[in-house]
């Protein structure tokens, strides 16, 4: 190959989940560098072709992200737009995605180049009947659809760097055998899990129990499920079950790269620094703390906390599609991270996030400027965290231990109901707890290797698909690029000058 956008003219790209953060990022960068793509199929939940269309201008082209794409294209946009990109009417939790239209079902079947799969939920306790069929079904259905594409290159599936669940040390880019579990305690089965939510919902229903209280339920159901195979939430849990399900299904000779990025945050320069979308987990302190809503965080300071940046992780999907796209029967498993290479420690993020605060401090609804709490008190173990909330609360420790056991229970909703902080503070605590306690490294021997291959064969395009996490600093980044994008693009306030 000469380049590696190059590759990518006259190619056709099925992608799931472009309306997420990481598939915004993704769809511009593919049109902004190569507007000679054949198409992009890109499949969208609606109700009808029109309200596809509908979505994919006001949740896709219509973000700020694309106006790089819109001074270039001008008063063309909509045409080009139109011409480039076919939204898909569909679900990924439903076999051939649920598409009712045959036609264009098989024209994709037939022309489709590349398969990239980044639709999830990301949300740590997600309801487990919602986070399985779209994490780990979703996996499923897509293999099978790739099975039966005549033309198909490769399929890139977007996982997490947190299948590992728990686990310290340096974690190596391996994959998962069907059925592993963490604690090696309980032998999984996934069809057994699909039958265990549909039998537990089922009963909720006879029980007429109100949507409400099926939602709490099975929020609690997927922690204790995950808890039961070892991992620390259902997010982890059934993303890990879908790369299983991936490698078990996926035709043999279809090339497969299963991205594992870390902990997802703005931009660091494409299409321009800061662009974000939503809050990811370190924005979810970000934003407690600049509020004035929390002074404590869970968690070893000496601890790395990988972070990195989303153009990063699409310079990954790009360079590892080119790279990769040839080698039938290949599997290939690509951590995208920075604590290996750059590592980060939880004390220095939270020196930038005080500084930035100390001298930009939010502005309230009355126009006065938010007071943070000043530094942070930093619990190093669930026993310090208990005894703090205790003392602080003037609650029996054993009710805080109990509450955090079941957070997401009825019990925690009738005795914290009065205080919001409280259950502010315990739900981050315990969501979170395993990235803020578990010292994880991720070995990222694939990524330099495709760092290396770009700078030996594609020279001239190391600056537009840069990989490098050594060159990213982390004050910069986060006090001059990272939180000044959260407060802009998410918060959508003011900060004092």
């Amino acid at each position: 190959m000469e380049s590696i956008i190059g590759y990518f003219e006259n190619k056709a790209i099925l992608v799931t989940g472009a309306t997420g953060f990481l598939g915004k990022v993704f769809v511009e960068k593919i049109l902004r560098l190569q507007p000679n793509i054949k198409k992009l199929y890109v499949l969208i939940r609606a109700s009808d072709s029109n309200s596809a269309l509908q979505r994919l201008h006001s949740e896709v082209i219509g973000k700020d992200l694309f106006r790089v794409i819109k001074r270039k294209h001008d008063t063309n946009i909509h045409t080009f737009i139109s011409e480039k990109i076919t939204p898909v009417v569909g679900d990924i939790g439903l076999e051939d995605f649920g598409v009712t239209n045959l036609e264009l079902l098989n024209e994709i079947r037939g022309h489709v180049d590349i398969v990239v799969n980044s639709a999830a939920t990301t949300n740590f306790d997600e309801r487990y009947d919602v986070a399985f069929t779209i994490n780990t079904l979703g996996a499923k259905h897509v293999s099978k659809f790739v099975n039966e594409c005549s033309n198909i290159k490769l399929l890139l599936h977007v996982s997490t760097a947190y299948v590992w669940g728990e686990k310290s040390g340096i974690i190596l880019e391996t994959p998962f055998k069907v059925g592993e579990t963490l604690n090696g305690e309980n032998n999984l089965n996934i069809k057994e899990e699909q039958k265990e939510i549909l039998e537990r919902h089922n009963e909720l229903i006879i029980e007429k129990v109100n949507e409400k209280a099926i939602s709490s339920f099975m929020k609690d159901f997927g922690i204790q499920r995950a808890n039961l195979h070892g991992w620390p939430n259902t997010y982890s849990f059934t993303k890990a079950m879908g790369e299983m399900l991936l490698l078990e299904e996926l035709r043999e000779d279809v090339p497969l790269v299963v991205l594992r990025p870390t902990i997802i945050t703005s931009t660091y320069k494409e299409p321009f620094p800061g662009w974000i979308e939503g809050i990811k987990t370190i924005d979810s302190f970000i934003v407690a703390y600049g509020k004035g809503r929390t002074s404590t965080f869970l968690g070893e300071p000496s601890n790395v906390l990988d972070l990195i940046p989303a153009d990063m992780v699409i310079n990954a999907m790009l360079a590892a599609i080119v790279i990769r796209h040839h080698k039938a029967y290949s599997r290939t498993i690509y951590h995208v991270g920075s604590s290996m290479s750059n590592p980060l420690k939880i004390s220095s993020i939270w020196k930038y996030i005080f500084g930035y605060f100390a001298t930009h401090p939010l502005i309230n609804r009355q126009g006065n400027p938010i007071q943070t709490t000043g530094k942070v008190l930093m619990l190093r173990s669930m026993s310090s965290f208990n005894r703090y909330m205790s003392i602080r609360y003037l609650i029996p420790l054993k009710v805080v231990e109990y509450a955090n056991k079941i957070l997401l229970g009825a019990f925690n909703a009738w005795y914290f109901k009065v205080d919001q902080e409280i259950k502010i503070i315990l739900r981050l605590a315990f969501l979170y707890k395993p990235y803020g306690l578990v010292n994880m490294i991720f070995d990222d021997a694939n990524l330099i290797k495709l760092l290396c291959i770009i700078k030996e064969s594609f020279k001239d395009e190391m600056e537009t698909f840069f990989l490098d996490t050594k060159s990213i600093d982390w004050e910069c980044y986060l006090m001059n690029i990272h939180i000044p994008g959260l407060v802009k693009h998410v918060l959508s306030t003011r900060v004092q000058k």
